[in-house]
């Protein structure tokens, strides 16, 4: 079977997952990367079918992704950016010893709007990308990486940032990038929040115009977790605003300690 890249930065005490979001890779992390060196030991995954792990055939499934991850890492605190935050948390739930506290950073437990959620997209713009996906993937990957810009303080900057490192580690494979977009349709972790054991820190940006801020604060009072907000951030608050997601999750991890 092949597994998944992982790849060990940073020689500080706290171990770190860090898991990317759809169409990225480990790479994306960077900048936080760099700002947790000294803090943190960090294991920064490719998902199936992204970046380093492309040929991977573990399915792109949260608790086959996170049992993957958890028998390579050791006990750790997971932070999930976005798509990758569904993994963390079902591992956080389902993988019992791996996960020290969670980390959902710009990552919803309901991705889709419905009657009782108002913080979720339209359904139709998550069909209108499966089929675009289709036709033209680069290019569907394309505008959502302007979506995931959209908010920030510098959006032409971050959307290039973005796309430069969607494509530093090969394309992604569009089966699975469609996977990813079916995973984000269908998955809905509210009802589980409850039970959540491991400490949480929900990080949103304040000017995400993909996950509503407003569901991570829900999040985080259901699952009796903490709550942060990065100010002049969008989607991706660890670019541009490395120095602060770093402070926070500091803060978080030095009194789970």
């Amino acid at each position: 079977m092949s597994g998944l890249h992982i790849e060990t930065h940073g020689t500080g005490p706290v171990p770190l997952v860090m898991i990317h979001g759809w169409a990225m890779h480990g790479g994306i992390f960077a900048p936080l990367v760099e700002a947790l060196a000294a803090r943190c030991t960090m294991y920064v995954v490719d998902l199936p079918g992204h970046g380093y792990s492309r040929d991977s055939d573990i399915p792109l499934e949260p608790l086959a992704c996170a049992r993957a991850i958890a028998a390579a890492t050791p006990p750790a605190t997971w932070l999930g950016w976005s798509m990758g935050g569904l993994v963390a948390l079902a591992a956080a739930l389902d993988v019992p010893g791996a996960v020290h506290a969670v980390v959902p950073m710009c990552s919803t437990p309901c991705f889709v709007r419905g009657e009782d959620w108002p913080y979720g997209n339209d359904v139709a713009m998550v069909h209108r990308l499966a089929a675009d996906l289709e036709d033209d993937y680069m290019a569907t990957v394309e505008r959502f990486i302007a979506l995931e810009a959209m908010g920030s303080a510098d959006p032409r900057s971050e959307a290039r940032r973005l796309k430069e490192e969607a494509f530093a580690r090969g394309e992604p494979d569009p089966r699975v990038l469609l996977e990813g977009l079916r995973l984000l349709e269908a998955t809905d972790l509210r009802p589980s929040l409850a039970r959540l054991r491991p400490p949480s820190l929900w990080i949103a940006g304040r000017r995400d115009r993909i996950v509503h801020p407003e569901a991570m604060r829900w999040s985080a009072g259901t699952a009796h977790g903490h709550f942060a907000e990065i100010a002049h951030a969008g989607h991706a608050p660890f670019i541009g605003h490395a120095a602060a997601v770093a402070d926070v999750l500091t803060q978080f991890t030095d009194a789970d300690a």
